[in-house]
C-alpha cells in the first residue's frame, strides 16, 4: 500500500530531515513507486508538488529534500497505485476549496467502496478511491456545516465520516486546512513528538542523523506522523484502529475512538474488479 507523512509544528519547519527517509521508500527501500506529493501550508496558501516518477528517484523530490521551506503543517505521500493509473491525477495530496480554505487529504488503504449519499457537490479528477473518499468527505462537511472555525467540531465530523469509510475497507488517512493536521487509522499510523530537550534523530532507510539541538529552541514542538517510523533511536506512538487525533501547534488537541471492522479481502482480486464506484 502508499504511505503517508506528515508533520505539524508551533513554529515553521522544514520537512528535510524526515522526507529524506520517506523518499527513499519510494522506490528503493520500498515498493512505492507510482508516485509521490507533498502539500506545504504558508498561511492560507498551500503548494502542491506532484510527480508521477518514483521519489527515489524523482528530481523534484531531491529538491525537496535539500530544499528547507518552513511550515507548521505538511501532509506527503509515496504512492502504489492499485486503484487507478499511475499518472499526475491520482498522485496525492488531494487538494479542494472548502469555506474559503484549501483542503488537502493523502490516504492510504483500499476502500470496496463509498458510503451513500454522494450529491456530486465535489467530483474527483482522476480515478483513485481515496480522491473520492476526499469528495464524499467534503460532501458531508458541506451538508452538516459545522463552523469551520472550530477545530473540535471538524475534528468529530472527520472523524465520523472516517470511520464510516472504514466500513467499506481499510482508511489510514492525513487531512489539513493549513492550521491543524487530523488523522485516522484503521491499520499503521504513527506519531512522534520531538520537544526540548532536543537530541539526534537517526533515520531508518538512509544511514543519516541530525541532532536537532542546535537547530531548535525551548519552545518548539514538533509532530511528526508516518505509516511506519522513520527512525530507529526515538519512541514513536502508534495511533489505534479507530482512532482520529487532532494536532495543532505540535500538541495532540483533540481525540476520538469508535471501534472498526478489521477488513480481510483479496487485493489482487479487489484491483482487478471493475472500479464503478470511483468513476
Amino acid at each position: 500500500m502508499c504511505e503517508l507523512l506528515g508533520l505539524n509544528a508551533n513554529v515553521p519547519t522544514d520537512i528535510c530531515f524526515s522526507f529524506r527517509g520517506f523518499a527513499q521508500r519510494g522506490g528503493r527501500t520500498g515498493d512505492h513507486a507510482d508516485g509521490w506529493g507533498m502539500a506545504i501550508y504558508q498561511g492560507r496558501g498551500c503548494q502542491l508538488f506532484h510527480d508521477d516518477a518514483p521519489s527515489a528517484d524523482s528530481p523534484a523530490a531531491g529538491l525537496l529534500q535539500q530544499w528547507p521551506i518552513q511550515s507548521t503543517c505538511i501532509i506527503a505521500h509515496i504512492r502504489k497505485a492499485t486503484f487507478g493509473n499511475s499518472g499526475l491525477e491520482n498522485c496525492h495530496p488531494f487538494r479542494r476549496e472548502w469555506q474559503g480554505r484549501y483542503w488537502s487529504l493523502a490516504h492510504n488503504g483500499h476502500l470496496e467502496r463509498l458510503p451513500a449519499g454522494s450529491t456530486g457537490r465535489f467530483k474527483p479528477v482522476g480515478s483513485t478511491d481515496s480522491e473520492a473518499a476526499f469528495c464524499w468527505l467534503l460532501e458531508r462537511l458541506d451538508t452538516l456545516n459545522p463552523d469551520p472555525e472550530d477545530a473540535e467540531a471538524i475534528g468529530q465530523s472527520l472523524h465520523e465520516g472516517c470511520v464510516a469509510l472504514a466500513q467499506h475497507g481499510s482508511f489510514n488517512c492525513l487531512i489539513s486546512q493549513g492550521d491543524w493536521l487530523f488523522s485516522f487509522a484503521t491499520t499503521n499510523l504513527w506519531y512522534l513528538t520531538r520537544r526540548a530537550p532536543f537530541r539526534r534523530a537517526h533515520l531508518v532507510d538512509i544511514d543519516l542523523e541530525l541532532d536537532f539541538a542546535p537547530v531548535t529552541t525551548s519552545g518548539d514542538v514538533v509532530t511528526v506522523i508516518a505509516t511506519q517510523p522513520l527512525t530507529d533511536n526515538e519512541e514513536w506512538t502508534r495511533i489505534q484502529p479507530g482512532q482520529g487525533l487532532l494536532f495543532r501547534n505540535g500538541e495532540r488537541t483533540g481525540e476520538w475512538h469508535n471501534p472498526v471492522p478489521e477488513h480481510h479481502f483479496d487485493l489482487a482480486a479487489l484491483v482487478a474488479q471493475r472500479r464503478h464506484h470511483f468513476s
